[in-house]
């Protein structure tokens, strides 16, 4: 059995195709399980080294397996009534990818994306600052089905939905283990909606799915790597952390 899954393993990928891909694989595992917000420098990471269309490929079943073993540890920390009111919105996002993706190229919407996460981070920390914190502007239904929205268009697009959540997330103000456990879950659901219509849209092919079942022990130990992350972070540290890394992504993101 292993010799026939080397046998469908890509045969024109690079050494230094092959290190990236694993870097990945370890990043996806940490981004899922301990440092939100990490998960984003993997787009323009993999995007540098294979085209929009494979890299986008190879990039989703590693973050679908990735979140199995986030939902397996944290998933009693889940906040289901944030994830029931992001759901909707996010579905019609994925749709209006599908479309979207047959009329822009994703390195068009980049940009786009980064400007967003820089205005949310600000309007994130003006919220934060202010005194009154059951103030209900992050709560109301438009703003979660906003963010839904963008989350699910983001994702399909270019799996780069992380920052907006992260910004959702924060606004929400839940602590670390509720922050990934409600994560966890809605991309999981997420990701694995998306797989069959990125294998219908030729994104995903039999060899790429192999590739990236190739790299399951390095998600596995990214993944353990995460939570041990995760213990040893105070709730402070986290919160100026991902904060941090959304920050850096989108910049990422502006300059591509």
């Amino acid at each position: 059995m292993f010799s026939q899954l080397t046998n469908l393993l890509p045969s024109d990928f690079t050494i230094l195709q092959w290190f990236v891909l694993c870097a990945c694989a370890f990043l996806a595992g940490v981004n899922k399980t301990g440092v939100p917000g990490i998960g984003i420098l993997m787009v323009p990471l993999i995007a540098s080294f294979f085209s929009a269309k494979i890299s986008t490929g190879l990039l989703l079943p590693l973050l679908a397996m990735a979140d199995l073993f986030a939902v397996g540890y944290y998933h009693r920390h889940a906040k289901w009534s944030i994830i029931l009111k992001l759901l909707p919105a996010a579905l019609i996002g994925i749709a209006a990818g599908s479309f979207v993706m047959r009329q822009i190229d994703d390195v068009q919407l980049r940009p786009a994306i980064g400007a967003l996460v820089l205005i949310m981070l600000v309007s994130n920390y003006f919220w934060d600052r202010r005194k009154n914190q059951t103030d209900n502007i992050p709560h109301h239904w438009l703003f979660a089905a906003a963010m839904g929205f963008l989350a699910g268009l983001t994702t399909q697009l270019a799996n780069a939905a992380g920052p907006i959540m992260v910004i959702y997330l924060l606004a929400m103000k839940l602590p670390k283990y509720e922050f990934i456990g409600t994560g966890a879950w809605y991309f999981l659901i997420l990701n694995w909606i998306k797989l069959p219509i990125f294998i219908s849209e030729g994104r995903i092919d039999l060899h790429s799915i192999c590739a990236d079942i190739a790299m399951l022990p390095l998600i596995a130990a990214g993944a353990v790597a995460g939570i041990l992350i995760l213990k040893k972070i105070p709730q402070t540290w986290f919160k100026i952390i991902v904060q941090l890394l959304a920050a850096a992504a989108a910049i990422k993101l502006l300059m591509l």
